[in-house]
């Protein structure tokens, strides 16, 4: 079903907050955060976030990290975030089960291999992984022994182990082979039982896979370019999924809309991060 009937260019970053219980999104391309009932609009771009408490999160913007006051509506700045850089913005992104903020970072125009993976961890932000050209899927397994991520041209999602402070461990795997498929990874998520969610851009879907990567079903939505997926709502059994109207040369009614609609998964809370 239709949750939100706003259309977003590039809706993005669904993030359910656990204690004001209420769905946040964002439009990058709009430089818009979105909830049911309130709009935030910014000078740059902005694209995704993590809860700090109940009256304030991180937000990633295009060339920084900021403590975003939800009541207020004022920032301030954590960290830059390529903020020599004027040809990327910030991308996907989400709290780890430590309290750390991954996010990662793009070419504004798609440009290849212009991007990056970071984690924000306790005042400290550090660089993981590039080149990445469509840094996405970033979430975590249910008992915080692994990150997964993709580069989305890849058509691969990778998984690496986590140290006992989120850090990254050994060398990232291949967890998720796409390639030859129809199929393009976006945003993700993890339920509860660990099996992943992944928006495929152009494929009108959010399909889930086992914690071993076989495929289970597919959600479908009404709109070609889902995004990002998130669990949430009373028992976290409502899948929240962004999509996308740009590029679409024959865009339908419900193309960059909002949905909703109700599994038999349950999702797990969304991390807080420490700041």
């Amino acid at each position: 079903m239709i949750f939100d009937d706003r259309i977003c260019q590039l809706g993005e970053g669904p993030l359910w907050h656990p204690t004001r219980h209420e769905l946040l999104w964002f439009d990058i391309l709009g430089k818009a955060l979105h909830t049911k009932t309130q709009s935030w609009g910014f000078d740059e771009y902005v694209s995704a976030a993590g809860w700090v408490d109940t009256g304030s999160i991180v937000l990633a913007s295009a060339s920084a990290l900021h403590h975003f006051d939800l009541i207020t509506g004022k920032a301030e700045t954590l960290c830059p975030l390529e903020a020599d850089n004027p040809l990327t913005r910030s991308n996907d992104g989400r709290a780890d089960p430590y309290g750390g903020f991954w996010i990662g970072t793009m070419g504004i125009n798609g440009e290849d291999g212009a991007g990056a993976i970071y984690r924000y961890y306790r005042g400290q932000l550090r660089a993981l992984y590039s080149p990445i050209t469509i840094s996405n899927a970033i979430c975590f397994s249910p008992d915080g022994g692994h990150a997964y991520f993709t580069d989305t041209p890849t058509q691969q999602i990778m998984r690496v182990a986590l140290d006992s402070q989120g850090w990254p461990k050994g060398d990232p795997a291949l967890w998720l082979d796409l390639t030859g498929t129809d199929w393009r990874p976006d945003g993700a998520v993890v339920d509860a039982a660990g099996n992943l969610w992944n928006a495929q851009w152009g494929a009108n879907r959010v399909a889930c896979y086992d914690p071993n990567g076989a495929f289970i079903e597919a959600v479908g939505f009404g709109a070609s370019q889902t995004s990002c997926p998130a669990f949430g709502g009373e028992n976290l059994q409502t899948l929240f999924c962004t999509s996308a109207a740009i590029g679409l040369p024959n865009p339908n009614a419900h193309d960059g809309k909002t949905f909703a609609t109700q599994v038999t998964h349950t999702g797990q809370p969304e991390h807080q991060v420490i700041l």
